[in-house]
């Protein structure tokens, strides 16, 4: 399979570029970036070819991974798919419900393969415990932190200066990996409760889901490096289950990804994570959105 990137940031550069270049299955076939000569420098660090169209990219290709702000993502995954080519694309799908219905439907309409990278999804332990825990059920309630320091005052992450990110906080940044957690196991959310009491980007949020059992969500961009992690806890009939720790990390899990949407392209089976699923997790997202804008007038 022959696949392009569309993006240039601290994620493609620190991710993507070298998933796709390490993958035995996919030929990388070229950069597309909104700055070309960061596309240049890309492209030439691993051996591949800058492109100035992303039309031109689009052509010579049958697939791309994107790792771009969401709104970018969602405009360039629609032209993408409508162009025929499968979609590796990163989380959040988009930032709006219209957005999100968008790819969604260009995707079917296009009848093309769509994995969105929910990165812990496709880590192994997590996906072995995830299929376990579903497949156990009998789950009465659940918790879920997902507390990174992006934001407080000694980080020196490169993301910390993503306008998207400062501006839409932990609920869009983090919040899509502890659905992807919560959603599989418990079924989906039938209702939203969101409160924003916590410093800094902090929200909390209580999900009801339609298996029955309840969950809380605590999401965080400004916690101290000390307090930061992430925990999902499971209770219910046979007792207490933990999401286990993972020891790979994001260049292998997108190199499973990659395998995802290879599969989905030849068997042409849906992936549990496609866009359908990612557009029902920017829903929840933006109906808490919308819970806490109104709870702060």
């Amino acid at each position: 399979m022959r696949i392009g990137l569309l993006g240039t940031g601290p994620w493609a550069g620190m991710a993507h570029a070298p998933a796709l270049s390490e993958h035995t299955s996919l030929d990388f076939a070229g950069v597309w970036g909104r700055r070309p000569e960061a596309a240049k420098e890309l492209a030439d660090r691993h051996g591949t070819r800058a492109y100035d169209d992303v039309d031109a990219l689009l052509a010579d290709v049958d697939a791309v991974a994107v790792a771009l702000p969401p709104a970018v993502q969602a405009d360039l995954a629609v032209r993408a798919a409508r162009a025929g080519r499968h979609l590796l694309l990163d989380k959040p799908l988009a930032t709006t419900v219209e957005q999100g219905r968008a790819v969604a439907d260009a995707v079917r309409e296009a009848g093309v393969a769509s994995v969105v990278f929910f990165t812990s999804r496709f880590t192994t332990r997590t996906a072995a415990w995830i299929s376990a825990q579903a497949e156990a059920g009998g789950w009465f309630t659940a918790r879920a932190q997902w507390l990174g320091s992006l934001f407080a005052g000694d980080s020196d992450s490169p993301f910390a200066d993503s306008p998207w990110r400062q501006e839409k906080g932990a609920l869009w940044d983090v919040g899509p990996h502890a659905l992807s957690m919560l959603l599989p196991v418990l079924g989906d959310v039938r209702r939203v409760t969101a409160a924003a009491p916590g410093p800094g980007d902090t929200v909390h949020l209580v999900l009801d889901h339609a298996g029955g059992a309840s969950s809380t969500v605590t999401l965080s961009l400004s916690a101290p490096a000390a307090a930061a992690g992430n925990v999902v806890e499971l209770r219910g009939e046979k007792g207490v289950s933990v999401l286990p720790d993972s020891d790979e990390g994001a260049v292998t899990a997108l190199l499973h990804a990659a395998d995802a949407l290879i599969s989905a392209a030849r068997t042409g089976r849906p992936h549990p994570c496609d866009a359908s699923f990612a557009l029902r997790v920017t829903e929840i997202l933006v109906e808490a959105e919308a819970l806490l804008e109104r709870g702060t007038r």
